[in-house]
């Protein structure tokens, strides 16, 4: 396991330890799937991911007050990776919010929308669900709020921000937990230069800095106005103290506001964890 350790000053009374993990990307499959889903399995499995993830949840049980899985718990859809779901997120000092593998069937075969999301939403409801919500999840944890939007398609909807101007009026700090990071310069300009040739994939870049990606992508990552109203706010309210975020496989620490750090962290199936103490 490797564990990057960061501390956030929030004027707590008394310090609040978070271990952040996403990205886990398990891969099961059993035979309720299809031949398509064992090949899946074929292709990505690896003992280490759910070996990493154990040990995640073991020393966080230890030493934090609660994990904060950010998505990509798992790489496909299947019966398989909905019954670990179930088994993993009864922990109730685990928190989890989706990440856009969560509902990809076959990874990347198709054009994943709203419309695709919910499609797969409803099929792991009819294979009994995670156990947990997936879409939007919250949770009070020593005075702290713990706020979860699934943006695992590069856009928030006006839902989003009615349900975040609520949680703002119960007066605690939030801690906002999503998939896909906010844009940055610093993080967009590291992205760039380590893999040029691919988009950034973080949400709410302008048409500038979509300039360098495909069709594709650009179509994919264009921020709509829900979603430039979103951000907006999350970097206007000064209740929301940091971001955790995932996504992108790797480690990066920035602010997308002064007063406003954004803390992507790297895979959960490479080993990689962040330990947050909040002060």
């Amino acid at each position: 396991m490797e564990l990057i350790r960061s501390t956030l000053k929030i004027g707590l009374e008394k310090p609040v330890k978070i271990l952040h993990v996403t990205d886990s990307h398990l891969s099961f499959a059993d035979e309720f799937d299809d031949a398509r889903k064992h090949e899946l399995k074929k292709r990505h499995f690896s003992s280490d991911k759910e070996k990493y993830l154990y040990e995640h949840i073991a020393y966080a049980k230890e030493h934090c007050d609660v994990l904060v899985h950010t998505g990509d718990l798992f790489d496909f859809v299947s019966h398989a990776n909905t019954v670990k779901a179930r088994e993993i997120l009864s922990d109730d000092r685990i928190f989890f919010i989706a990440g856009n593998h969560e509902y990809s069937q076959y990874v990347g075969e198709a054009w994943e929308d709203n419309a695709y999301r919910m499609n797969s939403y409803m099929e792991i409801e009819r294979m009994g669900g995670f156990g947990v919500p997936m879409l939007w999840n919250t949770r009070t944890v020593c005075g702290v709020n713990i706020v979860g939007i699934d943006n695992s398609y590069y856009l928030f909807e006006d839902w989003h921000l009615h349900r975040l101007k609520k949680e703002a009026e119960k007066g605690l700090p939030i801690i906002l937990a999503i998939h896909d990071p906010l844009f940055e310069q610093s993080l967009y300009d590291f992205h760039r230069r380590r893999l040029p040739q691919e988009p950034t994939y973080l949400v709410g870049c302008d048409e500038e800095h979509l300039l360098p990606y495909s069709e594709f992508r650009a179509v994919q990552q264009r921020p709509d106005e829900p979603t430039k109203r979103m951000i907006d706010y999350i970097k206007s309210e000064p209740l929301i103290k940091c971001i955790l975020t995932g996504h992108l496989h790797f480690s990066f620490e920035s602010n997308v506001t002064p007063t406003l750090p954004q803390f992507v962290t790297g895979g959960g199936y490479d080993g990689v964890a962040r330990e947050v103490t909040l002060v």
